[in-house]
């Protein structure tokens, strides 16, 4: 069973919340969460859905939906895709693929994501220890995620993909 990865920023705003941000596999009570979940449409041409992820899980064991959760609301999904020989962006086998990330509209702006990613290869480390390499691609005119991933340590070491959207750059961050 993959274990959820807490994150606590200690010390509370001056509304007097705190925040917890947690990281974890879908679950069903996460369906309500998803179907309200916003994102607009110039971001959603990058990324695939919240539900699609889950569409997609249903058909294929390797594709994993995680769910970024503050303080009991759902505010990102991206999912973890762990088959081998699925992974057609890398010849490591002990690669892991992230993908499908983003951060529901509402939650932006806060530094959620950048929170989440920096947080993931300690989640990976910890459920796949065999796992020596996170592998993910970025469409090349998503400048805003560009700038996040090299900023949480991923590195484009200058291979790209031509994708159904078109080229997409292969980012990598050895754990």
């Amino acid at each position: 069973m993959l274990s959820r990865m807490v994150i606590r920023k200690y010390g509370c705003g001056g509304e007097g919340m705190c925040t917890e941000l947690v990281i974890r596999p879908f679950m069903d009570k996460d369906y309500a969460a998803l179907n309200d979940y916003c994102l607009p449409t110039e971001q959603a041409i990058y990324t695939s859905l919240p539900l699609k992820i889950i569409e997609d899980f249903r058909r294929d064991e390797y594709n994993l939906p995680m769910m970024i959760i503050v303080n009991e609301d759902l505010v990102g999904c991206f999912a973890l895709y762990t088959d081998k020989s699925g992974n057609k962006y890398t010849s490591n086998d002990n690669a892991i693929l992230f993908k499908s990330f983003s951060v529901d509209s509402r939650h932006q702006k806060k530094g959620l994501a950048f929170k989440a990613l920096k947080k993931l290869p300690q989640l990976i480390k910890r459920n796949y220890p065999d796992k020596d390499e996170i592998i993910l691609t970025v469409h090349h005119t998503n400048n805003q995620a560009i700038n996040l991933y090299e900023k949480a340590g991923f590195v484009d070491n200058g291979y790209r993909f031509i994708g159904k959207e078109g080229e997409e750059l292969v980012f990598h961050y050895i754990l």
